[in-house]
């Protein structure tokens, strides 16, 4: 089984930490492969950040299918581009933000999310409405780290103190961390806070390695049938769905 983990952002050094997540938690004979696009931005933090990573992250699901990958993750907690992943590629795909919060409500009465900077918290609200998690998810909080920083080894102790502060504000029963540069701060932050946290990179690989293992692949009918063959122009010809595209 071959799952490719895209991190929809261009820093290799954030990759390699998502991509090691993934394989610390899959089953042996699992291939996991961290990937970075050619295209997008160094990190993802606004909406105009997430709406130009997704043609990388497409072309990467399109290079995937040419070599028949079994399945994907989407490494970063907005989802970007998952509903247009799912229509193009032929296994699951799915985004960490989805699975965590799936998982997280498994664990008890509710969760909290603790994500990066205040202005991405509303995209993790929509995502809670869209996943039906609005009963679940208690709260959301920022540590005020940007994601290019996260690496800087004062940042686990500020991110400690938010998922502490996010129990005591909240009565939340575990948390989900709310950026896939977070993924390596799972154990630790269990310990120092004393309730679960959810990695969603773990999470997500799980559930496309599950879905893969049970033979279940997308229907391939209605919303998420193949994209109608289409001619594109400018800047995105390469991404046309018109059979004579080399990229998709």
């Amino acid at each position: 089984m071959r799952i490719r983990v895209i991190n929809p952002n261009t820093t290799a050094a954030m990759t390699a930490v998502i991509e090691q997540a993934a394989r610390a938690v899959v089953a042996p004979g699992t291939v996991v492969e961290g990937i970075t696009p050619s295209m997008g931005p160094a990190s993802i933090e606004s909406h105009y950040d997430e709406a130009l990573a997704v043609p990388g992250v497409l072309a990467e699901i399109a290079r995937g299918e040419q070599v028949g990958v079994d399945g994907y993750v989407l490494a970063c907690f907005g989802d970007p581009g998952l509903d247009a992943a799912r229509e193009f590629a032929r296994g699951p795909v799915i985004g960490i933000a989805e699975a965590a919060m799936y998982a997280a409500s498994h664990l008890g009465r509710g969760f909290s999310v603790v994500t990066t900077l205040a202005r991405t918290a509303g995209r993790a609200h929509d995502l809670a409405e869209r996943y039906g998690m609005q009963r679940f998810c208690l709260g959301v909080h920022a540590c005020e780290i940007p994601v290019l920083e996260l690496e800087d080894p004062k940042a686990r102790t500020v991110i400690a103190d938010a998922c502490r502060e996010a129990v005591h504000a909240d009565g939340s029963d575990a948390i989900v961390l709310g950026c896939a540069g977070m993924a390596d701060l799972c154990e630790y932050l269990t310990e120092e806070v004393g309730v679960p946290v959810v990695d969603g990179v773990g999470a997500a690989t799980l559930t496309v390695q599950s879905l893969v293992t049970m033979g279940l692949r997308k229907s391939g009918r209605g919303e998420f049938a193949a994209p109608l063959p289409k001619r594109y122009i400018g800047l995105l010809a390469e991404f046309g769905t018109d059979g004579k595209d080399k990229r998709l």
